[in-house]
């Protein structure tokens, strides 16, 4: 109950006060290429039910038919807003609509779509016992994930074999030890590795 008002909280404070933003964003897109300003696609969240996740539009359409992951700081299929959206995460924050609504919480472990959680062990699935969140431990630790997939002589490969089950072990001892420091915590570093990243 305590999380659930307090992921209220936040994203109703959060959407306030970048509401200014989201505007200039939104036309800052709509100007640079064709297609919506949002990009919804379905994640699986609690309890393996699905949900459109938000997110402000960094591709051109059609994209992530050639892919669902992005490799690489250069991805071609990323817009010129696109691509500084993504480096200050930005297009994350219209997910504090899927909060206001439900469906997801500001900390938790990130949604995977459902052709990556069709692989996930009896283990793994544990993780949508919880509601998912905008960030997590996993989502500190892979920053640059597109660059570490990049590396990769087979990013798919990689990623199911590497990165997913490093991301979703982080996920479960966050399911087993969490309260409202460890989202405090959370949070602060989230923030904090994204202003040292611009840097």
């Amino acid at each position: 109950m305590m999380k659930r008002f307090f992921d209220i909280v936040c994203s109703v404070t959060g959407i306030t006060l970048l509401s200014p933003l989201f505007l200039v964003l939104a036309v800052w897109i709509k100007k640079e290429s064709k297609g919506p300003v949002f990009y919804k696609q379905k994640r699986v969240g609690k309890n393996g039910k699905e949900f459109q996740l938000f997110k402000f539009r960094s591709m051109r359409i059609g994209s992530d038919k050639l892919g669902l992951l992005t490799i690489g700081g250069k991805d071609p299929r990323i817009t010129k807003p696109g691509n500084f959206i993504r480096k200050f995460k930005l297009d994350e924050f219209p997910q504090l609509i899927n909060v206001l609504i439900g469906n997801m919480s500001i900390v938790g472990p990130r949604p995977e779509v459902a052709k990556y959680v069709n692989l996930y062990n009896e283990e793994q699935l544990k993780v949508l016992k919880v509601k998912p969140g905008i960030t997590d431990w996993a989502s500190i630790k892979f920053r640059n994930e597109n660059e570490l997939l990049a590396r990769a002589e087979k990013p798919e490969e990689f990623y199911i074999s590497e990165v997913m089950p490093a991301k979703l072990q982080m996920n479960l001892l966050y399911i087993e030890k969490n309260n409202l420091m460890v989202d405090l915590k959370i949070i602060w570093m989230t923030l904090k590795k994204i202003v040292h990243d611009r840097n």
